[in-house]
C-alpha cells in the first residue's frame, strides 16, 4: 500500500520561496517514477516536475524551469521540490504523484500526462500574493 503525504504548502509573497515535501511509504519499485503536479479551481492538474526513468532522469514544466528543483532523499523516502522565485501565477494545489511497477515513462512534448501516476496524495495548498 502506497501512501503519499505532502506537506510544506503555505502563503508567501510574490519572489518568495517554499519546499514542498512528500513523504511515502510502501514504495519501493525500483522503476522510480514520482513527481509533483498542480491544479486550480476548473484547470485540468498539470504536471510540474518529475524524477523518472528509475530516478535517473528529470522533467520540468516551461513554466518553472530555472525555479523549481525536484529531488529526493532516499534514505527518509521523502520527494521534495524547491520552489523559488514564487509568482501569482504559481498559486495552485500542489500533489504528490508516484506510478505503479511498470513506471511512467517520459514526457509527451512539453507535458507529462497525470493518467500514468496510480498514487497520489492529498494535495497542499500553495498561495502566493503580489
Amino acid at each position: 500500500q502506497v501512501q503519499l503525504v505532502e506537506s510544506g504548502g503555505g502563503s508567501v509573497q510574490a519572489g518568495g520561496s517554499l519546499r514542498l515535501s512528500c513523504a511515502a511509504s510502501g514504495y519501493t519499485y525500483s522503476s522510480y517514477c514520482m513527481g509533483w503536479f498542480r491544479q486550480t479551481p476548473g484547470k485540468e492538474r498539470e504536471g510540474v516536475a518529475v524524477l523518472y526513468n528509475g530516478g535517473l532522469s528529470t522533467y520540468y514544466a516551461d513554466f518553472v524551469k530555472g525555479r523549481f528543483t525536484i529531488s529526493r532523499d532516499n534514505g527518509k523516502n521523502t520527494l521534495y521540490l524547491q520552489m523559488n522565485s514564487l509568482t501569482p501565477e504559481d498559486t495552485a494545489m500542489y500533489y504528490c504523484a508516484a506510478a505503479g511497477r511498470w513506471g511512467c515513462g517520459g514526457y509527451i512534448g512539453s507535458v507529462f500526462p497525470s493518467s500514468r501516476f496510480g498514487y497520489w496524495g492529498q494535495g497542499t495548498q500553495v498561495t502566493v500574493s503580489s
